[in-house]
């Protein structure tokens, strides 16, 4: 509701109407699905202490244990297990391996299936199982062009390396494709609407989605999708547009947020990093070497000491390298866009998957789960919630990871490959 996200990259393409600002001050019940601070924005929640907050049950409870320091009120929702909140509105959370989250609302009848950023991992089953439940169902979630994470990579030689995000081509049909798959009515274009407003991080909204490309190429006579900034009564089943003004937009220097790219590493922050990146043991097999490059100065973290065959080289201010550092929250600076990113060695079209996002920002940044041993214990505690389901979401996983580092993303293989997925999920 309030202030930038990612070290002030991200800010909004349109404002948020009175009476919808005024609904999220009424609303007696918050969710908050995961930790990425355009779902959990400390300066948004300023102005609403008095709301209980629902989380899913994430291992490791970081988010509850720092926002009950705040003196917030905080509700653990088990997995699988509706809490009314009302009358007429129940929720049911669904937590995953990545530290995010799913909820489904049941408002009088009819059924929201919210997956915000969520990959459903494994929850598929019980999902469409509830869906098929419900008369009318709605689907939203984060879709695009795919410009919501790290994009801003290059070569060895200081060249980019291409985008992987294909605006020349419709969102609409992989929308439709996914909101068949899950058995939904209709499709609601959300978690999609951020604008970057860094100098250094502008170049990033040529591949943004803009709130109507959602409906392009969207065709199915199974579902439907609705615009962007809808509201719908749960009682009659009317939509109506709301239709808020986009804002105008000014680029806003890194300054503005405490970014110098000419400030150097200070004594002692090669200590913090190597200490930071050390202790999650997957890196020191997969790769040999972290570089960062702050204000023209380099500091090299060996991971496999005299190899430097692949390795990453972080370019980024000192200032937003050393916050994510201090706060653990490692995987804001990758999302904003500024950070250039160099890959050493052979990395695949995956980039940073599977090797260092996930290891780093999910299971060490949110979960707290460091080792082997230690990531043992953090997916066992997931698998016990649904065992079957997970040991399913697990070999898909692997499988998917192996294909995204070969085949490029948005390349005819990868459609083909995403299409053949989808059918897969909806039989099983």
């Amino acid at each position: 509701m309030e202030g930038p996200a990612y070290f002030g990259s991200w800010t909004f393409s349109h404002e948020i109407p009175d009476a919808q600002r005024q609904a999220i001050r009424d609303c007696p019940f918050l969710w908050i699905s995961h930790g990425h601070p355009d779902h959990l924005s400390a300066e948004s929640l300023r102005g609403l202490s008095t709301a209980t907050i629902l989380l899913p049950d994430h291992v490791g409870g970081r988010i509850k244990r720092d926002l009950e320091a705040e003196g917030l009120k905080c509700t653990v929702m088990a997995d699988g297990e509706w809490l009314p909140l009302s009358e007429r509105v129940r929720v049911l959370c669904l937590a995953n391996v990545n530290q995010d989250a799913v909820l489904l609302i049941d408002v009088g009848g009819r059924l929201v299936v919210n997956t915000n950023d969520a990959q459903v991992h494994h929850w598929p089953k019980t999902i469409r199982r509830i869906i098929r439940s419900f008369n009318v169902s709605y689907l939203t979630g984060l879709t695009g062009y795919g410009d919501a994470d790290m994009i801003n990579f290059f070569e060895e030689d200081g060249s980019r390396i291409a985008t992987p995000v294909a605006t020349d081509r419709p969102v609409g049909p992989d929308i439709a494709r996914r909101t068949e798959s899950f058995g939904c009515d209709f499709f609601i274009p959300s978690s999609s609407m951020h604008r970057y407003q860094r100098t250094d991080s502008v170049w990033a909204n040529d591949y943004a989605t803009a709130p109507d490309k959602h409906a392009e190429g969207f065709e199915s006579d199974r579902c439907a999708i609705l615009p962007a900034y809808v509201a719908v009564d749960c009682a009659s089943g009317d939509v109506t547009e709301i239709e808020p003004a986009e804002l105008p937009f000014t680029p806003r220097e890194p300054s503005e947020f405490g970014d110098d790219w000419d400030e150097p590493l200070q004594d002692g922050d090669g200590a913090l990093l190597d200490a930071y990146f050390r202790r999650i043991e997957h890196l020191g097999h997969a790769m040999d070497f972290l570089t960062f490059r702050v204000g023209g100065r380099e500091h090299t973290l060996e991971l496999a000491e005299g190899r430097y065959k692949r390795g990453i080289v972080f370019e980024t201010p000192r200032a937003s390298l050393m916050s994510s550092i201090e706060w653990e929250v490692f995987d804001d600076l990758l999302i904003g866009n500024f950070t250039k990113t160099t890959l050493v060695g052979e990395w695949g079209n995956g980039r940073l998957y599977p090797d260092f996002t996930p290891f780093v920002a999910k299971y060490a940044d949110n979960g707290h789960a460091y080792t082997e041993a230690e990531l043992d214990a953090y997916r066992a505690m997931y698998k016990k919630r649904a065992p079957l389901e997970f040991m399913r979401a697990q070999i898909q996983e692997t499988g998917i990871n192996r294909f995204r580092s070969l085949v490029p993303k948005g390349s005819a293989l990868d459609r083909l490959g995403k299409r053949v997925f989808l059918a897969a999920s909806r039989r099983g």
